[in-house]
């Protein structure tokens, strides 16, 4: 199969606050998130839903989302810098160049955590960076691709991770 279709990507920078405990890595943006300039901003794409539900607020503008990460303490960032991909298909991503994870874990290190979004996230770090697993949790992608988990059922499973129990129905309702 012929890969002239294929381009090398660059992926987007970190979103990091000087509070975050949790780090949050994708495998790298979307089509639509590049071309917006915000991660998971393909609008199938359950992330800012399962945010929104956990820490019950809105996640619909740009400005809305940077402050549910801040006030969460949340970084967001990729596990692939650059690759080539065709489309945004986790599947076809080649020739990965990783982001420097412990290089960002030195220059935070009040994160304690780190969440792969899918499971090619969390293939990246284990190949790149073993030496990091034991802090690392994959969870289920909040892809659309992925729509044999529920919103629900990931609602459920980032609360968890996240560590936040509010006493709310998954949801987000009192």
């Amino acid at each position: 199969r012929s890969d002239w279709c294929m381009a090398r990507i660059q992926g987007l920078d970190k979103v990091v606050h000087d509070q975050d405990h949790i780090l949050i890595l994708g495998s790298i943006a979307s089509v639509e998130s590049l071309k917006q300039g915000i991660h998971y901003a393909h609008p199938s794409n359950r992330f800012w839903k399962v945010l929104s539900a956990i820490y019950d607020c809105p996640t619909t503008t740009v400005d809305q989302k940077k402050a549910v990460l801040e006030k969460a303490g949340i970084a967001l960032w990729d596990s692939c810098a650059t690759c080539i991909r065709k489309g945004s298909s986790d599947a076809s991503i080649k020739e990965v160049v990783p982001n420097d994870i412990p290089g960002f874990l030195k220059e935070h290190p009040g994160i304690e955590k780190i969440l792969c979004n899918g499971k090619t996230s969390y293939q990246t770090m284990r190949k790149y960076y073993p030496e990091l697993l034991d802090k690392i949790e994959v969870l289920p992608s909040t892809s659309a691709a992925n729509a044999q988990v529920s919103l629900e059922e990931l609602i459920e499973k980032y609360r968890k991770s996240l560590g936040v129990d509010d006493g709310k129905d998954l949801l987000g309702k009192s």
